[in-house]
């Protein structure tokens, strides 16, 4: 069957090491929005934190944030976006401050970036993404229905492992998972780049079967197992690979520019 549609991570399977789009990926992308095919950046990341990367290419594309919380078309027609319910979010953000203090917390609403406060991984997360964050009380946006899409938690990968499962066993209606050894993403339940992925199928009247998914780490996991041809990077940790059909190379050796031409979705 054709391939009608290619998904992507962003970090470690997109971007390189240096967080940079190597030459040979982004002809890549080129070459399949030239072939009237669509090219979908699926992540963790809010929308102004991927779209610098598809302007710099030259691009407009789709694009699945928030693992899925929040889907919008290449014209930036929003077609879901799933916010976190106000009690869960009051709860998880009370527990989280009770339980733990060396964390670095963003509530991510929409298109916006909140922190209570600024620090040296909020500076680094600024610095990275190119997104400016504003300083508000989280029960205060709550007070005012400004509900989360995302919540996100960086910290040491010990507490970021000790988060996971202590905050996953109490919240069964959030998805607690780790994007990265440090980094703690929570959703609603709901929300899953599998489930992203549906969403955008049926809009754009394509099957599983017509797809392509490529991705390295453990919120990838989901999206690998619903997609049959799907790719973990040579870079993945072997519990993500495991979950995947194929492995190309790594990000930082254009993997995904590599499994595209080796099939013939694109010209070398």
């Amino acid at each position: 069957m054709a391939i009608k549609i290619i998904f992507s991570d962003i970090d470690g399977t997109f971007l390189n090491s240096q967080k940079k789009v190597t030459d040979l990926t982004a002809q890549a992308v080129k070459s399949i929005i030239a072939k009237n095919l669509k090219f979908v950046l699926v992540s963790a990341r809010m929308p102004e934190a991927i779209y610098p990367i598809t302007e710099k290419i030259g691009v407009k594309i789709p694009v699945i944030s928030y693992n899925g919380a929040l889907i919008l078309t290449e014209d930036e027609k929003i077609l879901n976006d799933k916010k976190i319910l106000a009690v869960d979010a009051k709860n998880i953000l009370s527990e989280m401050f009770k339980g733990w203090d060396d964390i670095s917390v963003g509530y991510y609403s929409g298109r916006k970036w909140f922190v209570q406060k600024i620090d040296e991984r909020i500076e680094y997360e600024i610095k990275s993404t190119k997104v400016q964050t504003e300083i508000s009380n989280f029960d205060e946006l709550l007070e005012k229905n400004i509900l989360p899409n995302k919540i996100f938690v960086r910290c040491d990968p010990k507490i970021c492992e000790e988060m996971e499962f202590e905050l996953g066993k109490k919240f069964k209606n959030l998805n607690v998972v780790r994007s990265a050894p440090h980094l703690l993403e929570v959703m609603d339940k709901s929300v899953s780049k599998a489930e992203g992925i549906k969403i955008l199928l049926n809009h754009y009247g394509a099957s599983k079967d017509e797809a392509i998914a490529f991705g390295d780490n453990y919120n990838d996991i989901e999206m690998l197992k619903y997609i049959p041809r799907s790719v973990a990077m040579a870079n993945a940790p072997d519990g993500v690979r495991k979950f995947a059909r194929f492995v190309t190379d790594s990000n930082d050796d254009s993997g995904i520019y590599t499994y595209l031409a080796k099939i013939g979705v694109i010209e070398k």
